[in-house]
């Protein structure tokens, strides 16, 4: 069995679906005739952890660990808080505090590519023996963060290996970029170090048919899409009595559908059984800005909080739900962006509500596979029609969803695309 090192920052017990995407690639490898060694932090810091996605690592998975060294743990003696939501991805838009812009500014133009590049020459030195002892062929990196890129580089320069490069999401082009506060001398050596990687490494796994053709214009070398999935056989469970429309996963300022709630005030004051039977349920960190949207709308009783969710519990939300929601930030950098959380919305086969830019890759999927219906984020003609219609379904009992050709993003159907891939 040939193996294959798997260089990835998010791994159990960290939570959220950027995690998932390797700890189910390493559980089908094997069948295939891989044999994945993870290589992970000693000591990392994660934003959001789950415990019970520990019970999923694979037994026999040989597991590599070394220190890194965290400056978002510096960062947060000045703010936890401040930090805690930088880290996750979450940057406030509207009036940022001094403090806000002063840790973007520095993460921006001090740590690039990111906060984890401290990381980089003691794991190259690290693993560069292990590649040898190990007689292993194949490196895989696994980014953002896009430091364990970086890794694969100095790797590829000291080993006779193969290195394939796995991008969960783009690198520049990603929304939040544009935020770090980035000088012109950081813009250009983020381009330069992107580039570098691009035309360095033997394949590149992207996740969505934009991200690729974003890559093609940079490098020559063989891209493949593989998305991410689902994996879960979900048992059958009830559906909500109430009409509720769940969002799972960090709800991002630039994502907030404002006139998604605007519509939602007008069915309230339009239709009292509409207003007597909806709940929204949000699952995960909610930005400020989002908070204060709700309440401009009166929405708040409407409003149902679940905070962080185990993997476990999402997937029981997620069934029970009468309508999922996915959103996106509504520009151009991010109609490539397809949401992990897609996929199981796919599996738990509840209606999906999908708000985002024109041409939104995502969405496209939404409408293959017959799982819902999709509107941009000031189409309120679009976004009532969508919910009264399935509020009529709801009302009769026979709001479903019979979505086709989801079988084709189960996890062992994508690790099988990767392993030949390889």
């Amino acid at each position: 069995m040939q193996k294959v090192l798997v260089i990835t920052y998010y791994w159990p017990p960290a939570g959220g679906p950027g995690v998932q995407r390797w700890l189910k690639f390493t559980k089908y490898l094997p069948e295939f005739g891989f044999q994945p060694i993870v290589y992970m932090p000693e000591n990392p810091s994660y934003p959001i952890v789950d415990e019970n996605l520990i019970n999923e690592i694979p037994e026999d998975i040989q597991i590599l660990k070394q220190p890194i060294q965290e400056p978002y743990g510096w960062a947060s003696l000045l703010s936890k808080k401040k930090t805690k939501t930088i880290s996750s991805g979450i940057i406030q838009e509207k009036n940022p505090s001094f403090l806000e812009k002063v840790l973007l500014w520095i993460r921006g133009n001090f740590f690039i590519p990111d906060a984890r590049k401290s990381w980089v020459k003691p794991s190259i030195s690290y693993l560069t023996k292990v590649i040898s002892d190990e007689n292993i062929k194949t490196v895989i990196t696994t980014g953002p963060p896009h430091s364990l890129h970086l890794i694969g580089l100095g790797l590829k320069e000291n080993c006779s290996i193969q290195w394939i490069t796995d991008f969960r999401d783009p690198w520049t082009s990603i929304g939040y970029h544009k935020k770090l506060r980035l000088s012109k001398s950081s813009q250009r050596k983020h381009k330069q170090l992107e580039a570098k990687v691009l035309n360095t490494a033997d394949k590149i796994v992207v996740t969505s048919n934009l991200t690729k053709q974003e890559f093609e214009t940079i490098t020559d070398k063989p891209i493949k899409v593989i998305t991410n999935g689902y994996d879960d056989k979900l048992k059958p469970v009830p559906s909500d009595s109430g009409f509720t429309i769940s969002h799972m996963g960090s709800l991002l300022t630039g994502r907030n559908p404002i006139t998604l709630w605007k519509v939602i005030q007008e069915l309230v004051q339009e239709n009292e059984v509409f207003k007597n039977a909806v709940q929204i349920q949000l699952a995960g960190v909610v930005g400020e800005e989002v908070l204060q949207s709700i309440t401009e709308y009166g929405l708040e009783s409407y409003v149902k909080s679940l905070g962080y969710l185990s993997h476990d519990d999402v997937l029981e939300v997620q069934q029970k739900s009468q309508v999922l929601l996915l959103l996106e930030i509504d520009s151009e950098e991010t109609k490539g962006i397809i949401p992990g959380k897609l996929f199981e919305y796919l599996n738990a086969k509840r209606p999906i509500l999908a708000i985002g830019p024109e041409g939104w890759e995502a969405g496209k999927l939404v409408i293959q596979t017959q799982s819902g219906n999709v509107c941009t984020q000031n189409d309120s003609k679009c976004l009532k029609n969508v919910l009264l219609d399935w509020f009529k379904s709801y009302e009769n009992g026979e709001l479903r969803c019979n979505s086709v050709g989801v079988e084709q993003f189960h996890r062992k159907a994508l690790t099988e695309s990767l392993a030949k891939f390889i």
